[in-house]
């Protein structure tokens, strides 16, 4: 009933893999050059910065705020309700040259000019001593993820698909954290969660048809590798059109009519989500093969019972 695709035998998906690794290791390369001249646009959750409350007497307009705050002395201020309709916070980047306590009362007239009786009820300083270590705190999540993973992998299948499975997962981390960095968009803790999700939601799929390849290795005794490969993927594409397909309505969606505050998340899965799809398929299986798996490592450990090798004796 969830066959969207049906295929007469095996799709020879392997045939476009050395075209797809070689884009693959040009996008790898060009997110490396520009992660080490661009860098990354850290958000206000990295970097520190000023957060202010404020409680207005009715529901709070936040874009002709924000469009009020986008100014020299405050730029790229994040602007959101906090508990209700009329309560909000405005979190603030420090900028070199800018007094905090300026920017402090740049939001408070520009609050008051929306509402006279709007209130202010407290403001923090973030210091960027507390940024650093989230910054730090990030990346070891995301390192200690892949070692696990690959470690997971190697204990449930075989080191040469352990392998294939981290070097697609660091691809696809890879190529989304140069996007970002590309594109100079803003890098907060929602798109450290996306990030952090594309790496679950790719193990998945790559888990799918691992596990595919191990059955089909011990059914299909005649067959090579890449024709193993090949029928695995093929069995497994309805699986990957339905998953994908419907996860991608609902990412398109957010990124579309999200809003600002987690259109950073919804950039990160749908670029994620897309690199990791095809990478399932075009790194970590292909990697697989080129490390040179083959039916015999999926075959189970024969346990050898003391005195099987002696001869029985009749009565």
């Amino acid at each position: 009933m969830l066959q969207i695709l049906s295929f007469k035998g095996s799709v020879n998906f392997l045939r476009y893999a050395l075209p797809i690794s070689i884009m693959s290791m040009i996008l790898v390369v060009l997110s490396v050059v520009s992660l080490a001249t661009k860098g990354i646009n850290w958000g206000l959750d990295f970097t520190g910065g000023t957060s202010i409350v404020l409680t207005f007497s009715q529901p709070a307009d936040l874009n002709t705020l924000r469009g009020k705050l986008d100014t020299d002395i405050v730029s790229g201020a994040v602007v959101q309700n906090f508990g209700s309709s009329r309560d909000v916070v405005v979190r603030l980047q420090t900028k070199d040259g800018v007094k905090s306590d300026d920017q402090v009362k740049l939001v408070l007239n520009a609050a008051k000019a929306q509402d006279p009786q709007v209130e202010q009820k407290s403001v923090e300083f973030v210091g960027p001593q507390v940024g650093q270590e989230l910054a730090e705190q990030g990346g070891l999540a995301v390192l200690v993820a892949l070692i696990c993973i690959l470690l997971y992998v190697t204990f449930r299948f075989e080191w040469r698909l352990s392998l294939g499975a981290v070097a697609a997962l660091a691809h696809d981390v890879t190529v989304t954290l140069g996007l970002f960095s590309f594109l100079q968009l803003e890098f907060d803790l929602t798109v450290l969660a996306g990030v952090l999700t594309v790496v679950g939601y790719s193990l998945n799929d790559t888990i799918v048809v691992f596990d595919r390849i191990r059955e089909n290795f011990l059914k299909m005794r005649k067959a090579t590798p890449v024709e193993v490969v090949n029928a695995s993927i093929t069995q497994t594409m309805s699986r990957t059109i339905i998953t994908t397909g419907t996860t991608m309505i609902t990412v398109i969606a957010l990124f579309l009519k999200g809003g600002t505050l987690i259109h950073g998340f919804a950039t990160s899965l749908l670029m994620g989500i897309t690199v990791g799809t095809y990478s399932s398929i075009y790194v970590a299986s292909f990697l697989a093969i080129k490390l040179g798996v083959c039916r015999e490592h999926m075959m189970p450990v024969q346990v050898e019972k003391e005195g099987a090798d002696q001869p029985s004796i009749m009565p």
